[in-house]
């Protein structure tokens, strides 16, 4: 009797062990704070509103320290285009922080201001148009590619 009360405690301690154990832990990276130096590097758009992008759409920033970008950008016209400009970042009470831009040479702001979260040491972030629902997801890379550099010069010298 002794023995079979040893048996069904040991197929409960057993049990107990094998249901108590979970998957793996996932361990979710906590987001950056938003500012210009954690920022700073370039981006290029992956996802636009959960979607891969088109092949020949594509958006690069390059952000400083010091509140400028380089953009080169394929996605609303058949032609690269370089632009540059200036950046800011606040921090609302309500939506966290908010990215703004002007571009130079008197061309005005940014059509929208995003709200970015989800800005990972890993090297991604979310951009969520403020007064909008279009959502971008940027990755970081090491440069932009050579040709698209060179594509958006000659449209810039024509």
């Amino acid at each position: 009797m002794k023995k079979k009360i040893v048996n069904i405690l040991m197929l409960l301690v057993i049990s107990l062990m094998t249901f108590s154990c979970s998957e793996d832990e996932v361990v979710t990276e906590q987001p950056l704070e938003v500012n210009p130096i954690t920022m700073q590097g370039t981006w290029k758009l992956a996802e636009l509103n959960g979607e891969q992008l088109p092949e020949d759409f594509y958006i690069y920033v390059v952000f400083d320290r010091k509140g400028n970008f380089e953009m080169y950008q394929k996605h609303d016209s058949m032609y690269p285009r370089y632009i540059t400009g200036t950046y800011s970042i606040e921090k609302d009470a309500h939506y966290g922080y908010i990215l703004s831009g002007e571009y130079d040479y008197e061309n005005g702001d940014w059509n929208n201001k995003y709200v970015v979260t989800d800005l990972l040491e890993s090297g991604s972030m979310i951009w969520t148009v403020k007064d909008g629902d279009e959502v971008s997801k940027y990755v970081r890379v090491d440069e932009v590619p050579q040709e698209i550099i060179e594509a958006a010069k000659v449209d810039e010298e024509e």
